[in-house]
């Protein structure tokens, strides 16, 4: 681990950034270049003595999980990415990994979406972020570890997956999860962390295995679509997909039409979810 280089690095692309490039306000005149520590150390989820010793040459090294969230939080490319990794003593994640590096070009756009669902999807199914509001709709989703990180296992394993959608909707939905997933079965082969995730649910879930067999193929598309909230009930909203240029990753974006009953719902819905988080002591 090299300590220096990685405090130097750290700190110069904490400088490099501005408020608006990571979605926060520009607050008051700042007397220093960049982002704060303090806000770093939020958006990657630690605490600011965590992420002081590191700009300081101090603390233990940081895990591959750290550093993930680091990178993430720094909005870094994957070559820098890479670096981050090296100087830490840590081996970099293979580039075929789709779900520990998140696109710097979609986070951009998400920064900026503040009054709507959004959330950036691994080609897997896996939430790699998501936005206040799309927790406030689907729940906090980065619980989930192992296969259950994939919201198409969960969808063949998990029944409460399902209550999110109405019941005459469920089979299109179980549909288009295997057809996703063939899709990045096709570009990742057998041995791929898609194999193991089909493997698993052949063996799980007799349904999947059946829709499997049928060799339907598409990716995630735009979409309309009613959603269940457990508060607000029926949701009307339609989903729009931004994909990386490799197709590994989309930001999938929900919204409503102006003075339709689903905007409303969201207007609701950006309420209940800010009470929830101002209540909540651990979202500081």
């Amino acid at each position: 681990m090299d300590r220096a280089a990685l405090a130097d690095f750290l700190r110069r692309r904490r400088e490099a950034l501005r408020p608006g490039d990571v979605g926060l306000p520009a607050g008051v005149r700042r007397r220093a270049p960049g982002l704060r520590r303090e806000e770093v150390a939020a958006l990657a989820v630690m605490s600011t003595d965590y992420y002081t010793r590191l700009e300081q040459r101090r603390g233990p090294q940081p895990s591959p999980q750290m550093l993930a969230a680091l990178a993430r939080a720094l909005r870094l490319t994957t070559n820098e990415r890479d670096y981050l990794f090296q100087v830490a003593g840590q081996n970099a994640p293979a580039r075929v990994s789709t779900a520990t590096h998140v696109a710097p070009a979609l986070l951009r756009v998400l920064d900026r979406l503040s009054d709507t669902p959004a959330l950036i999807l691994s080609d897997l199914g896996e939430t790699l972020v998501q936005n206040r509001m799309a927790e406030a709709l689907f729940g906090d989703r980065s619980g989930h570890t192992g296969l259950a990180r994939s919201e198409i296992y969960r969808w063949f394993t998990d029944p409460a997956e399902r209550l999110r959608y109405p019941a005459e909707d469920r089979d299109r939905q179980s549909r288009a999860q295997v057809a996703n997933l063939r899709a990045a079965y096709g570009s990742m082969g057998p041995r791929s962390r898609a194999g193991e995730l089909v493997r698993a649910l052949q063996k799980a879930s007799p349904e999947f295995a059946a829709l499997w067999d049928r060799h339907e193929v598409a990716q995630r598309f735009a979409d309309h679509k009613t959603l269940i909230h457990p508060t607000l009930g029926p949701i009307e909203l339609d989903c729009q997909v931004l994909f990386t240029e490799d197709q590994s990753q989309a930001l999938l974006v929900l919204t409503a039409p102006p003075r339709s009953e689903g905007y409303e719902k969201l207007q609701l819905l950006a309420v209940l979810g800010q009470e929830r988080f101002s209540a909540d002591p651990a979202a500081g």
